[in-house]
């Protein structure tokens, strides 16, 4: 099992509703580690950027005013396959697709407003930690 380091972004629906702690609970019970978190908000051009492999899809505009809608919290997220154990938690991007005992189809209402963010490859996680922190915020924890 590769040791890996995923983005984690609680967004701004999980922070109204006061979900942090349930989540942040999920993931430590799943023996995943937190390596770097801290609370933020997402400016028009940050999102556009995270967001940019949807710029010509009709949904764009409404990913943007969401993610910038209010405060997230961003987390560096790393232990044994994390990218994959996050993603499986999450559950499918839709809510009401996603299965009971995930976290969008334990708590999900909306498609746009779906709660949480988790890279889905190395490769976007090392591009999306990067967006978000500075090698000095990142205490890796392999």
């Amino acid at each position: 099992m590769d040791h890996e380091q995923t983005l984690v972004l609680l967004k701004p629906d999980t922070i109204e509703r006061g979900l942090m702690g349930e989540m942040i609970a999920r993931l430590e019970s799943k023996r995943l580690q937190i390596s770097a978190m801290k609370m933020t908000t997402v400016d028009r051009d940050m999102a556009e950027d995270h967001y940019a492999e949807h710029r010509d899809k009709p949904f764009f505009g409404e990913l943007i005013g969401f993610i910038t809608s209010g405060r997230i919290v961003a987390m560096v997220v790393e232990g044994p396959n994390a990218i994959g154990v996050v993603r499986a938690m999450m559950g499918a991007t839709n809510p009401f697709e996603a299965q009971s005992g995930t976290i969008r189809g334990d708590f999900g209402l909306d498609l746009t407003a779906n709660l949480v963010h988790g890279s889905d490859s190395p490769e976007s996680a090392k591009a999306e930690i990067a967006r978000f922190f500075n090698d000095e915020e990142v205490l890796s924890l392999a």
